[in-house]
């Protein structure tokens, strides 16, 4: 599959993911609401509407592909994906974490409404996220379901995101060895990437053994995503990225570039991606669509 041929399928899945946010969050919608809760509900809006790669969503579609999925399945667990994800960057913009300006080339919430909107929306997000996963109205069984909502509660908590955010804001300005910085942020990003291809692999009805195959790959993934993000930083400027650029050596954050230069970097890059293509190369042709979503991660510009 050319790259080409993928950012068409990442593109059109990333429309479908957006009418599945629209059709969620317009369920909060109530004509008895006051201002003040239209408002929470148009900064959760702000915050996961008309931006966004829809990467981890994707993920769950390539990782689904790799057996039978119902797509409604597949979609309904990519939204709920990204509602947690729109939650985390609200939370890393605000003055109290990364106090970043711009988000996916918008003010970031806290500045498009308020600092304790944001706060509220992100809660509110990462509320719902669990609430549509639970819910009964789309096509799994109730084990299946409290399965995914227990997995994701653990990508998002203390031995996930949360936990990854906490270890970034103590690193701010110390030294990390490479091993220290890789559980940073096989924390803080790669959890939720890990989830969605594992996800996607449970949707798909995978065996353990192939399911185990999927975690090797999706934890090489996240980790080769979160090495390009900081080359990107590095090297990128605000206009390709949609927020601030060179953020990280200003705020003296735990970097791979920092631990071992824009050069190691990219050789480290390069290690990490052959070994998650190793772990596809035992999934065989019905890891096309992995395979093709590693190379969009690696080759990415912004």
């Amino acid at each position: 599959m050319s790259p080409a041929e993928a950012t068409t399928l990442l593109v059109d899945h990333g429309r479908q993911v957006e009418a599945e946010l629209e059709t969620l969050l317009a369920g909060l919608d109530r004509p008895e609401a006051m201002p003040a809760e239209r408002r929470l509900v148009a900064a959760m809006r702000h915050a996961v509407l008309g931006g966004g790669k829809r990467l981890r969503p994707f993920l769950v579609r390539a990782a689904a592909a790799l057996g039978p999925a119902e797509p409604a399945a597949v979609l309904r667990v990519g939204a709920a994906i990204e509602l947690l994800h729109g939650y985390s960057l609200v939370h890393d913009d605000l003055p109290a974490m990364d106090d970043a300006d711009t988000r996916r080339g918008r003010p970031s919430c806290h500045l498009a409404f308020d600092e304790a909107t944001a706060i509220l929306a992100g809660d509110a997000l990462q509320a719902l996220a669990f609430e549509v996963l639970a819910r009964p109205d789309w096509p799994a069984s109730a084990e299946l379901r409290a399965e995914l909502v227990a997995g994701l509660a653990r990508a998002a908590g203390a031995t996930g995101m949360c936990g990854g955010q906490a270890l970034d804001l103590a690193a701010e300005g110390a030294s990390l060895d490479e091993a220290a910085i890789t559980r940073l942020q096989a924390l803080k990003t790669g959890a939720l990437i890990a989830f969605a291809c594992e996800a996607g692999a449970r949707l798909a009805g995978l065996d353990p053994e192939r399911r185990d195959l999927v975690s090797t790959f999706a934890r090489a993934l996240g980790l080769a995503f979160q090495i390009k993000d900081d080359l990107l930083d590095a090297t990128g400027s605000a206009e390709e990225l949609g927020k601030p650029a060179g953020a990280d050596a200003a705020q003296g954050k735990a970097t791979f570039v920092r631990l071992l230069g824009e050069a190691g970097a990219r050789a480290r890059l390069e290690a990490v991606r052959a070994e998650a293509s190793r772990a596809l190369d035992k999934l065989g042709p019905a890891a096309l669509l992995l395979r093709a979503t590693l190379d969009l991660v690696v080759e990415r510009r912004h």
